[in-house]
This record gives C-alpha cells, sequence and structure tokens, in this order.
C-alpha cells in the first residue's frame, strides 16, 4: 500500500519537530528515515501509525485520507526498539495476540490463528522456540518474535521504530540481511527509523535523511551517499575531510565568495592518495597515525594544523610503508564544495587523478 504524506507539521511546545513535511513512499518499498537524534524521524513514524496526531497536513493511504482513523483502523504493523514482548505469555501466544483480540466478527477461527502463528514462526525461522518464553530469548530471536507478532495482523504497512538499536553489532548485522530477504519476499510497504548510516544503506531501497524536521535528501542508498545534495547530508553519511575558507588554489579553489560567506570543500578518506613524492598541486602533511582496521588501513596526518583522515587498502598501505613522523603528499580523487549551506554543490574529479 501506497503512502502519501503531505505538508505535515507537529509542534511540541516552542520545539517543531516537523515543519511542513512531505514525502510519497510507493507501494512495496522499504525506506529507511535516517537522521540525528531530535530530527524528526520518531514523530513522522508515529504520525503514520495514527499514535500521534498532526498539527496540520495530511496522510494518505493507497490514496485515501487517512489522518482521521485511529490507529488500529490503520492496518499497520508497529514494531518497536525494546520488542514489547508480554513475557507471561509463550512465544506462540505472543504472536497470536494480535488475532485473538479482534473483535468477534473479525477474529479467525482457532484452526486459522494456529496455522497463521505457525507459518510466521517458519517464516522468522523460530518455529522451535514456540513454548519458550520471552525471558528465555536471546535479543535478536525476542526481535524476530515482534515482527512476526506485526505481521501476524496481516498489516498494509509495517512500520519499525529502531527495530535494531538495543543489540549488539554482530547480531544487528545479521538481522539486517534478514529483514532484508525477509521484504524482499513478503514485498510489503515497510518504513524504519534509525540513526545508523550502515544500516539505512545497507537495508533500505531509498534513504530519506532528516534534519531539524524538514527533509534533506531523498534518494537510493548509492545516491545520498555518492552525491549528497547539502552539506549536511555529506558530514552525516560517513566519513569526510572537511576543509573551510581558502585551500590551495589547485585542488579546490574554495575561496570567500562574499564578505559573509565561506565555501566548504568535501572529500572522503578513500578519495585522497598518499604520495612519497610532490606531484603538481599535492598538499605537504605530516603522518601523525597509522591504523589497520581489517581490510582497511587509516591514516591520519596533519596539514597546516588541520586534522586529514585517509583510508588505504591495505597493499596500498604495504607499498608505502608509512610510520608516524613522515613527510607525505595528498591528492584528492574527488572533490565537492558548498557555497554555504544552502547551496547547490559543486563536483569534480581534479584532472591531476593518478
Amino acid at each position: 500500500m501506497s503512502i502519501e504524506i503531505r505538508n505535515i507539521s507537529k509542534r511540541f511546545g516552542n520545539f517543531v519537530a516537523l515543519d511542513k513535511l512531505s514525502l510519497d513512499i510507493p507501494d512495496g518499498e522499504l525506506v529507511a528515515l535516517l537522521g540525528p537524534s531530535g530530527c524528526g524521524k520518531t514523530t513522522l513514524l508515529r504520525i503514520i501509525a495514527g499514535m500521534e496526531l498532526a498539527d496540520s497536513g495530511e496522510i494518505l493511504f493507497a490514496g485515501e485520507e487517512a489522518s482521521h482513523l485511529a490507529a488500529r483502523e490503520r492496518q499497520v504493523g508497529f514494531v518497536f526498539q525494546h520488542y514489547a514482548l508480554f513475557r507471561h505469555m509463550s512465544v506462540f501466544e505472543n504472536v497470536a495476540f494480535g488475532l485473538r483480540v479482534k473483535p468477534r466478527g473479525e477474529r479467525p477461527p482457532e484452526v486459522e490463528i494456529r496455522a497463521r502463528v505457525t507459518e510466521l514462526l517458519k517464516l522468522v525461522q523460530l518455529d522451535w522456540l514456540a513454548d519458550r518464553y520471552p525471558s528465555q530469548l536471546s535479543g535478536g530471536q525476542r526481535q524476530r518474535i515482534a515482527l512476526a507478532r506485526a505481521l501476524a495482523v496481516e498489516p498494509k504497512v509495517l512500520l519499525l521504530d529502531e527495530p535494531f538499536g538495543a543489540l549488539d553489532t554482530q547480531v544487528r548485522k545479521e538481522l539486517r540481511t534478514w529483514l532484508r530477504r525477509l521484504h524482499d519476499e513478503m514485498h510489503i510497504s515497510s518504513v524504519f527509523v534509525t540513526h545508523d548510516q550502515e544500516e539505512a544503506l545497507e537495508v533500505a531501497d531509498r534513504v530519506v535523511v532528516m534534519n531539524q524536521g524538514h527533509i534533506e535528501q531523498v534518494g537510493s542508498p548509492d545516491e545520498v551517499y555518492s552525491n549528497p545534495a547539502t552539506s549536511f547530508v555529506y558530514r552525516f553519511l560517513g566519513k569526510v575531510n572537511v576543509f573551510h575558507s581558502r585551500l590551495h588554489g589547485p585542488w579546490a579553489e574554495v575561496e570567500r565568495e562574499d564578505g559573509e560567506e565561506h565555501s566548504t570543500a568535501f572529500v572522503r578518506p578513500h578519495d585522497i592518495e598518499i604520495l612519497r613524492e610532490a606531484v603538481g598541486a599535492a598538499l605537504p602533511a605530516m603522518v601523525l597515525h597509522v591504523q589497520a582496521i581489517g581490510p582497511v588501513v587509516r591514516v591520519e596526518l596533519s596539514h597546516q594544523g588541520e586534522i586529514i583522515e585517509v583510508e588505504l587498502s591495505r597493499e596500498r598501505h604495504q607499498h608505502l610503508a608509512l610510520a608516524a613522523g613522515e613527510q607525505v603528499w595528498l591528492l584528492p580523487r574527488q572533490v565537492t564544495v558548498f557555497n554555504g549551506a544552502d547551496s547547490e554543490p559543486r563536483r569534480w574529479t581534479p584532472d591531476w587523478v593518478i
């Protein structure tokens, strides 16, 4: 089911959580609402669910206005960060709960409830735990049961609020892959909130980057990472080296446009080449620290008092054999420049790239 969000605004006292925000979510798409704490992403999710009322604006499901509908009438499944499972109920009864509390005229026969719950437990690969209680499950298992419970009522839309936030790193990575496969199998319109950039880029069909109640950019994971529309998106998604005011001209010709505004250049750590000898427009830098992390080697350098981080492959690092205290030179492979926070970015690959 498609979701249309039209000019939604929401205030809490003097705090503006959402400011005339609009967004279209096509049927069957998995969308991530990504942004820092306080950007409005959870408020938007709760308004879609009917758990929070907007001050103004509309929510449409499949083209039908739904803002007046109560949460239970919207046919949405909601998965919380902290599972919200009933401790006194078995896994089976937790998943069956939403079906058992339906009004008598809508409640399926017991045989259908049992078949539906069994099917869902197999879908989340936990049918062998049907008789266990939440306290006997791991965090990852509890979250999968919470998802099965949300799916039991056959929602048209699935909403997830930081679904993996309470889990350790390894379990989160496993569940990301699992959720992506599950979505591809069920093809249900889904929206999940996260502040984890890696999670959003890995799982979602589209990423909605939010900041201070506004949408900064909407696009595929590759689009928002590779072609950020604003300086905020560039800073928020992944690591970046930021060069303010005037750089050495051949790098990006970053200079003050007028008396009030400075240009800012952004270069990703993996888009900087380290050289042993000066070449053309290369910037001199001093190696401060070298650290190998798995297949990547991170090098911290200093240039005129600014700290610059570069990421190299292990093979490239072995070739350079860098050590702290050495003089090297830096060249960018790709540079993006913003003249002020709201300007259009200028991107190019310098013609000196080797």
